[in-house]
Formats: C-alpha cells, sequence, structure tokens
C-alpha cells in the first residue's frame, strides 16, 4: 500500500510538472485562513476600540490662561468641514481599490501568456487564478494598511492629547473661577472646561493628523501602484500627472485642516509622514513593488574545461616516463649495492612524455 501511494504522488507530481502553468501549494489555504483573517481581524477590532470606545483614554494635558495658540475660533462640527470624513473615507477608499482593479484586468488581459503567474493548485479541488491572487493579495495588504495607519494616528492622539487650534473655544473655562491673573498660569484641573464633554474630548485629539495620515497613506500607494505597474507606451506624461494629481489632492486635505483651525501644522506634517512610511514600507518589504515573486534561479550545469583555444580538451592516459623509470631502477640497485651513485643531470629541456612514448 506504501508503494501504491508513493507511485500515486510521483503520478501526480509528474502530471503538475507536465502543466507550466500550475503551481502546487498545500499551505497557501491554511495561512489565509488562521494567519492573515485572523491577523486582519485584530487589527480592525484594535481599529475600533481606539475609535468608538472608551478602553484607550485620551491623556488630558494643561493649559496657559488666554493662551492665544488655542484660543481660535470652534470651526463647528466635522460634518461642518469643507472635506467632510465622509468624503475623506470614500475617496481614501475607492480611488485605490478602483485603480487597483482596473489595472489588474488591463494587465491580466493584456500581458503575454508566459509571463503570467501561475495558477496554485490546492488538494486537487481548488484553483486559484493570477488575476484574483493579485487583486485579493494587492487590496487586502491596502485594507491593512488603512486600519493600521488609523491605530497609529488614533494612539498618537491618545497618548499625547494635544489639544486643537480651537480648544479654549470648545473647553470653555471659567477663568475667574479658575483663578487666572496672567497668561502665565498653567491649569491642569481635569474639570476646567464647561463646554460639551463630547466636543472638548475630540478637541484634545490633535497630533497627528488622521485624516491627513489617511489621505497620504492611500494617495503614496496608488501612485506607487500607477508608477510601478501601469505600462504607457508613446506617452511619458500620463502617469506623472496621475500620481501627482492623487498627491495633489492628499495635501489638499492638510491645507484645508489648517485652514479650518482643526489642526496644527505640526500635526498634518506628522500624520503626512505616518501615512506615506507605512505605505512605503508596506509595497517594498511585504508585496514586493507589485511584481510577481520568482524562485531562485537554478545552478548552472558544470561545463567541460576548455582549452586556451576554445577547443575541447579531452583526458589522456597517465603515460610513466622513462626518466622515472631509470630513476627508479637506479634506485633499487643502489639499495641493493650499498654503493652511492650520481644520478645523470636532468636535462634543461623536457621532453614530452607522449612523444618519448611514441619513439619507444
Amino acid at each position: 500500500l506504501r508503494g501504491g501511494q508513493e507511485r500515486e504522488n510521483e503520478r501526480m507530481m509528474a502530471a503538475e510538472e507536465e502543466k507550466p502553468g500550475l503551481k502546487s501549494s498545500s499551505s497557501i489555504v491554511p495561512c489565509f485562513l488562521f494567519v492573515e483573517l485572523v491577523i486582519m481581524a485584530g487589527t480592525v477590532l484594535l481599529a475600533y476600540y481606539f475609535e468608538y470606545t472608551d478602553t484607550f483614554p485620551v491623556h488630558i494635558q494643561g493649559f496657559f490662561c488666554y493662551d492665544k495658540t488655542f484660543s481660535k475660533p470652534y470651526p463647528g462640527p466635522d460634518e461642518t468641514s469643507k472635506i467632510p470624513p465622509l468624503l475623506v473615507y470614500s475617496l481614501v477608499t475607492g480611488i485605490p481599490c478602483f485603480t487597483i482593479l482596473v489595472g489588474e484586468l488591463v494587465a491580466f488581459f493584456l500581458k503575454a501568456e508566459g509571463t503570467q503567474e501561475k495558477t496554485i493548485v490546492t488538494a486537487d479541488c481548488c484553483y486559484f487564478n493570477p488575476l484574483l491572487r493579485r487583486i485579493v493579495r494587492f487590496l487586502g495588504v491596502f485594507s491593512f494598511g488603512l486600519f493600521t495607519t488609523t491605530i497609529f494616528a488614533n494612539a498618537g492622539q491618545a497618548v499625547t492629547g494635544n489639544q486643537t487650534p480651537h480648544f479654549l473655544s470648545a473647553c470653555r473655562p471659567n477663568y475667574t473661577a479658575l483663578g487666572c491673573t496672567s497668561n502665565m498660569q498653567y491649569i491642569t484641573q481635569p474639570r476646567a472646561c464647561t463646554g460639551n464633554p463630547l466636543v472638548v474630548a475630540s478637541a484634545r485629539k490633535s497630533f497627528p493628523s488622521k485624516d491627513a495620515a489617511l489621505s497620504v497613506y492611500s494617495a503614496v500607494y496608488t501612485v506607487m501602484y500607477v508608477t510601478l505597474v501601469f505600462r504607457t507606451k508613446g506617452t511619458r506624461l500620463t502617469k506623472p500627472t496621475v500620481s501627482l494629481t492623487l498627491l495633489c489632492l492628499a495635501m489638499l486635505v492638510g491645507v484645508v485642516k489648517v485652514a479650518e483651525y482643526r489642526n496644527h501644522w505640526a500635526d498634518v506634517l506628522a500624520g503626512f509622514f505616518t501615512g506615506g512610511a507605512i505605505a512605503v514600507f508596506l509595497v517594498t518589504c511585504v508585496i514586493n513593488n507589485f511584481q510577481q515573486t520568482r524562485p531562485p534561479p537554478l545552478p548552472p550545469r558544470p561545463q567541460r574545461p576548455e582549452s586556451v583555444l576554445g577547443m575541447p580538451m579531452v583526458a589522456l592516459p597517465c603515460v610513466e616516463s622513462p626518466l622515472e623509470k631509470l630513476r627508479g631502477d637506479l634506485l633499487s640497485q643502489r639499495s641493493h649495492d650499498h654503493q652511492p651513485y650520481r644520478f645523470p643531470a636532468t636535462p634543461d629541456v623536457l621532453i614530452p612524455s607522449r612523444s618519448i612514448s611514441s619513439e619507444v
């Protein structure tokens, strides 16, 4: 039975080798179900707890009395902004997904058959098309990075607790009750604010800017995909135009945040750096610049040594030289006679053994 099973496995392996477009893998499904989905679910849950629960409270910082840095007028809720969060999140998720879907479909139908990735076969029943694999891979990594950027931004806001430029307008502190007599007096009382608690809590989340981080992350990820995957023949300005447009939209989000007194310039720059760093890391280190993974090349076969003239050398049999034979006879005779013997001097020019053997 064991021998029959081994022969069956060999037959299956030989059948797979006959099909160059197939590649067998028994670990892709378990890794996807028990590793990647678990990590993705944990990332989503962590982002949810940061955003919608009080599991991670925001650090409460004090403030100076009548501080002009935080005395800007209250711009209203985020929904009244010129770039509301719903529009930002829609563009952040919609543009990259649309670009990747269109790019992969076009590349799959226009790419030559020999240059496409192999179809993964699992358990003789599941076939993973290279188009489906690439779309799931790129969009899955993008989604993971999107939630990771959200976690980084929310964690920074919760740890630092930096106030927004309109913090005092939302806080509405009672300076008389707090005993503020000069601008240098620092207030550390946790209940110094008399405004809406939800608005005050939102005004304590300024560093880094989450909308700026998400915008730049999405823009950099999409720009790198367009630059590395798209092939535009006959034009050199298409990819730069698309890339610069996406980057300008991301920068515009940060400018609007500063202009509406919702964030400081430092908050926006920190968000830009966070989103851009995560996007570059995922593209370069996780998905290999959107290129297909190629196996390492096989070691080259050893070749026969060639002569100086480029002709293959022929191995000749080893022939004993007559001089060596004569030396051996003299040594044996000397050992029997116990008399010294002076060997003839070796000639300056050695005669090849092949010619001597032919003459003999």
